[in-house]
């Protein structure tokens, strides 16, 4: 199954501490493609930002964000993913991209299904001012499937 789509992206100035936001609007075009084989996914999210207004002294935002995934299903609904969440900022002519791996387990606790998920992440291109090296990441999904 070939599936794709496209919209707009949006950036809102949410963030409560300075070093954690642009303090800029902004918008673009987004996109996704994937294609799904029996148990295999691979596909690609992508989408670009530009500031359209916000803190004058800010500096302004022209990113582009790039995340190829893939992705494998057992049986048994443990699925084993990898990705990057790369990011290029044009202003600062800089790259970010984390490397991520993961497992998922589909379950159920009474008739509520859920996921949890834990993966690792390496930092293989980052400015000097962002994350680097490893890191962990746990996650846990509420599903209602229809």
């Amino acid at each position: 199954m070939d599936l794709g789509g496209a919209g707009p992206v949006f950036l809102l100035p949410t963030a409560t501490k300075d070093v954690l936001g642009t303090e800029k609007w902004g918008l673009g075009p987004t996109g996704v493609a994937l294609k799904q084989t029996g148990p295999w996914t691979v596909g690609l999210l992508a989408n670009h930002i530009w500031a359209a207004g916000g803190n004058s002294s800010r500096n302004n935002v022209s990113a582009t964000f790039l995340q190829p995934f893939v992705s494998y299903t057992t049986k048994t609904q443990t699925t084993f993913s990898a990705n990057t969440e790369s990011t290029y900022d044009w202003k600062s002519k800089q790259w970010q991209v984390p490397l991520n791996a993961a497992v998922a387990q589909l379950f159920r606790i009474g008739t509520q299904m859920l996921q949890f998920q834990v993966g690792g992440r390496y930092w293989a291109e980052a400015p000097d001012d962002c994350p680097e090296g490893w890191g962990l990441r746990l996650q846990l999904t509420l599903l209602f499937p229809k």
